[in-house]
């Protein structure tokens, strides 16, 4: 057959980690209902996650393909199944983790020349692949997993460093050339900006992978930050799409409930209690699937939201163990008695694991989001109208942020101003007082919530007419897929 008219094959290769993995499972999902060829390279554990829904898909008549490889846990020093970044509870389990998974390149490698797709689309962690694309003399699509406005700040701030000019840590300076004021302090700034370390050769490899690359995939859309995609665009130079919100393709219950993983709660009784409570009163915590606390850290936190006038759906972090030995029984924890006076008084309700957020954040009840400010966190929190108290960790959380409280306006800070790597004890404390103070200008009304709640509304629908058919997402996918097949056309 004629290769110009054999159906389009893309294969997709997400990073281990839940927010990296989500996402890029959701735009492959979308690729194969456009008529795509799709292969989904991932390991035995990870395919867990997502395969349920993948077989749904196969149902429905798309062509999409898992391509599952043995992952070397016990090699690496690993237990039995950790396959995931959401699985390590120690930094030194972490590292073993990310070497482990590098150790799979040839195998992918393998893979890509032996299958012969006419599109890779990979993480941005996975930058050898622009290579093998040169090589295949195909294009590779790249995906970060994070958005438009973070890109962007990352690149001002690396090609103008304002923060070499400022002489304390927490004085709040301004990113230049932005297309709004964003202020941000040299505390806030990712270690790898301010200094030399370990991951600066990486990150090197990353950039240059992204330029060479045909381009950059974003789970955006227009309404939230065009802006910054036509910024990103001008400033690397490079082909760019946004496709999303991608969490918005899950329209069936069951593709919500189980997206990321299977979740570990009482649906029943999850959702009865939510529809017990009145709209916007109660109070979602959760700060994703990495996040690790100190012990002291959270007893603030319970104490802060038990204070609080607000019921609250609170997704326990796990603790940060620094001890080779872990003991799994005391990954997640909690002040004595915390739990059972939430169970008795019916205020707050405790949830250990995995949960379907997008169902959750759905709820009338939910009035408010605090949130480590991961980018799906924050769009999945956009898509329910919701607004967000924002408490960013590391990675691109403080930047987040940034677009979050200060451009677009629809969420309170709480405060922190260190961005960490590992929470550990020495960590600066976010006292009680300070999360209460940001939770109630949210959750306790007045014309300042009511603003905030108004603009998250607004930015809900354009996130739901974005991906609708004419909408701008549903259009970029489209426009990217047809470039794919004018490439293969070259």
């Amino acid at each position: 057959m004629d290769s110009k008219h054999e159906k389009l094959h893309v294969i997709f290769l997400p990073y281990m980690a839940p927010g990296h993995m989500m996402p890029m499972v959701d735009i492959a999902r979308l690729f194969a209902a456009h008529g795509v060829h799709v292969t989904i390279i991932t390991t035995t554990m990870n395919a867990k996650r997502f395969e349920a829904t993948i077989n749904r898909d196969v149902t429905a008549g798309r062509h999409i393909t898992l391509e599952i490889l043995p992952f070397p846990s016990t090699e690496a020093g690993l237990p039995e199944g950790c396959e995931n970044l959401s699985n390590t509870p120690t930094p030194e389990m972490t590292i073993r983790l990310f070497h482990a998974i590098n150790t799979l390149q040839p195998q992918i490698e393998k893979l890509l020349h032996e299958s012969r797709p006419n599109c890779i689309f990979s993480d941005v962690l996975f930058h050898w692949t622009v290579d093998i694309a040169i090589e295949l003399g195909i294009p590779r699509l790249a995906f970060s997993g994070s958005g438009f406005f973070n890109l962007s700040v990352a690149y001002a701030v690396e090609h103008y460093e304002p923060h070499k000019n400022i002489h304390f840590e927490r004085e709040p300076f301004l990113i230049p050339s932005l297309p709004d004021q964003v202020l941000i302090t040299r505390s806030q700034l990712p270690d790898i900006v301010k200094s030399t370390n370990r991951f600066s050769e990486l990150f090197g490899k990353l950039k240059e992978a992204e330029k060479k690359s045909y381009g950059m995939v974003v789970n955006s859309f227009h309404a939230l930050e065009s802006a910054y995609a036509d910024y990103y665009r001008k400033a690397m130079g490079i082909n760019a799409w946004h496709v999303g919100p991608v969490s918005l393709f899950n329209k069936d219950e069951a593709d919500k409930a189980e997206r990321g993983n299977q979740t570990y709660i009482n649906r029943d009784s999850c959702f009865n209690w939510l529809d017990s409570k009145e709209p916007n009163t109660v109070l979602y915590v959760c700060f994703g699937s990495l996040t690790r606390f100190s012990k002291t850290q959270l007893t603030e936190m319970a104490l802060a939201v038990e204070d609080t006038q607000s019921s609250f759906i609170w997704v326990v972090p796990k603790v940060l163990k620094m001890n080779k030995e872990v003991d799994q029984d005391e990954e997640w924890w909690l002040p004595e008695g915390f739990e059972e006076r939430m169970k008795e008084s019916g205020k707050g309700m405790i949830i250990k694991g995995w949960v379907p957020q997008v169902l959750i954040l759905e709820h009338r009840a939910i009035g408010g989001f605090l949130t480590h400010c991961g980018w799906n966190s924050i769009l999945e929190g956009v898509t329910a109208g919701v607004p967000l108290i924002t408490w960013p960790i590391i990675a691109d959380q403080f930047y987040n942020e940034k677009l979050v409280t200060q451009v677009l306006r629809f969420g309170v800070p709480v405060g922190n101003e260190d961005w960490k790597v590992w929470a550990t004890e020495e960590t600066p404390l976010i006292r009680r007082e300070k999360i209460h103070r940001a939770v109630s200008k949210v959750m306790d009304g007045g014309n300042e919530a009511e603003e905030m709640r108004s603009v998250a509304k607004m930015l809900g629908e354009s996130a739901k007419k974005a991906i609708e058919d004419g909408g701008s997402s549903y259009n970029d996918l489209r426009t990217l897929i047809q470039d794919i097949k004018l490439y293969r056309q070259k």
